[in-house]
């Protein structure tokens, strides 16, 4: 891509800052890391569950901060001079038509935690919400920001119950998901980008942003990145998947026997000692192989017969 196709952001709109670019690009990269990483779990590449806990879960919440945190800012600088209505519109309907792509593809893929209410879905609704705030004095969005914050850690309610209150994020018992994002607490990542962004144009921050800069050779594609991020989001996914899927149909799947053990084990050891699941879980792992069960059992295609022969070898192996 030559400077010709892409001027400098300045030259394009003045209120747009690089910085943010970057930041945004950096996030995307990161976001595609950690989509990377739960794919090679999904398909049995990685240890069950290590992108649900731990550091990788951190790891994502604080991808999804940062997204919604840049929604704010973004909101903020493009009011700076006069609202562009239009391009607000065009842009609002875009993520809008994507979050509905979205909901429709993993309803059909993964109907038992599809995406009703993710990442995109959260940045349509919070950029309806959050353009009011831009109007208002910074402290206004700061403090609902935390209200917000406690709200979605402290309240519940059997009223957000129904299915078409989910997305509030107050429910109970919340459905499961593969990408879930409600208003409470996380509208209070854009609040807080409303927020900061507006009391940082009252310093010198923007014009020392505007100074900051990235070899060519990492600039080009980072900006190209953070320009067209709607596109990279839809389309970085499908690339993974499809890269590992050839991955493991040219190298085979990976022997699950690990796997299966881990799992039996966490499982075993909710309600016995650690002496009896290590014995157990062996059992049942060289059992289920000698009788061809392992296989359809991963698969999820045991028919009547088979389950039945490894309830037998269940009972077999707790004795």
């Amino acid at each position: 891509m030559s400077a010709a196709i892409t001027p400098p952001a300045e030259a394009k709109n003045p209120s747009r800052l690089e910085a943010v670019d970057l930041a945004r690009a950096a996030a995307l990269v990161a976001m595609a890391i950690y989509h990377f990483t739960w794919d090679l779990e999904f398909f049995g590449w990685a240890e069950p569950g290590l992108t649900a806990e731990g550091g990788w879960k951190l790891f994502a919440r604080g991808i999804a901060s940062t997204f919604l945190f840049l929604v704010g800012v973004s909101l903020v600088l493009s009011a700076r001079s006069a609202m562009n209505w239009q391009a607000w519109g065009i842009r609002l309907a875009q993520i809008s038509g994507a979050a509905a792509i979205i909901t429709v593809a993993t309803w059909f893929a993964v109907p038992d935690a599809f995406i009703f209410f993710g990442i995109l879905h959260a940045i349509a609704l919070f950029t309806v919400v959050g353009t009011g705030f831009v109007f208002l004095p910074w402290w206004v969005a700061a403090i609902t920001a935390v209200g917000v914050f406690w709200i979605g850690q402290n309240v519940t309610a059997e009223l957000f119950s129904s299915p078409w209150l989910w997305w509030a994020g107050l429910n109970p018992t919340p459905r499961s998901s593969n990408d879930y994002v409600p208003l409470f607490p996380w509208l209070s990542a854009t609040l807080a980008g409303i927020a900061t962004t507006k009391l940082c144009l009252r310093t010198s921050l923007p014009a020392h942003l505007r100074t900051v800069a990235l070899p060519q050779i990492a600039k080009r594609p980072a900006m190209f990145i953070a320009r067209h991020s709607l596109a990279t989001y839809l389309i970085h996914q499908p690339v993974l998947i499809a890269l590992i899927w050839c991955l493991t149909t040219v190298v085979g799947p990976p022997d699950q026997t690990e796997r299966f053990v881990s799992e039996c084990k966490r499982s075993c050891e909710v309600l016995r000692d650690g002496v009896f699941c290590q014995r157990f879980c062996g059992c049942m792992t060289d059992g289920m192989k000698a009788k061809g069960l392992f296989a359809p059992y991963l698969a999820n295609s045991l028919d009547t017969a088979g389950t039945e022969r490894l309830m037998s070898l269940r009972d077999d192996c707790s004795n």
